[in-house]
């Protein structure tokens, strides 16, 4: 029983929209070894890196209501205050934005900051540069969703990146969601901006690595020490 054990916390479960391109690349991987076996074992590699990237590994998300945690694994790349983007609707004033930007090899199932309701969700078309830039979150494709917390509006943006071609979005409007809960997924590499209303204090720094739905990004008061938490 140890030995079960020990394998099901090494595997990690992988996401349900990644297995037709994991499928399709070993299928790929299997016509092209017909032609030339080197060509079988590159794809094998290509194969287990869909897997990897698809990943959906559990979670544990500190419950509290004045405390909002990362949506998206990846390396923080900006905190400051911006004017948030039109289809928001939060205004025209500067709002503290946090982004964090994702790279291919970073789990890229996006949870939602805080517990709440889904007020609105708007999609735009764009461009796809590269999402690190600060102009991507104007011109780039775009989901953008408001989630009404008890501590206001709060927005957050999926943007897509220079090889991301799609953004996923599990929400809709009128959901109800808890902190933690899987909100969508962009493929393949991508950013996240969120917008959080008057009162919220940034608890990350630019370059710092946050993990989704366990790193504590923001606070809206001098919150305890440890928090109750969920594994999802």
């Amino acid at each position: 029983m140890d030995i079960l054990n020990s394998i099901r916390n090494v595997l990690v479960p992988i996401h349900r929209a990644g297995y037709p391109f994991i499928a399709t690349f070993l299928v790929v991987s299997i016509l092209l070894g017909l032609f030339w076996q080197p060509m079988f074992w590159l794809g094998l590699v290509l194969t287990l890196w869909c897997a990897y990237f698809f990943r959906d590994p559990q979670r544990v998300t500190p419950l509290a209501e004045d405390v909002a945690v990362s949506p998206a694994d990846g390396r923080v790349s900006l905190v400051g205050h911006v004017t948030p983007p039109a289809e928001l609707e939060l205004g025209t004033d500067p709002l503290l934005r946090v982004s964090i930007f994702m790279n291919v090899f970073d789990c890229h199932v996006n949870r939602a900051p805080m517990r709440g309701r889904v007020a609105r969700i708007s999609y735009r078309e764009g461009e796809f540069r590269n999402a690190e830039l600060d102009k991507a979150s104007e011109v780039n494709e775009r989901n953008s969703m408001v989630i009404e917390s008890a501590k206001g509006e709060i927005g957050v943006v999926q943007i897509a990146g220079l090889v991301a071609r799609r953004i996923l979005c599990f929400s809709a409007t009128g959901d109800r969601l808890e902190a933690g809960e899987r909100i969508g997924l962009i493929r393949f590499g991508s950013r996240l901006d969120i917008y959080f209303p008057e009162g919220a204090r940034p608890r990350v720094a630019e370059g710092q690595k946050a993990v989704a739905g366990e790193t504590v990004i923001a606070e809206f008061a001098d919150g305890p020490s440890s928090y109750p938490a969920r594994r999802d």
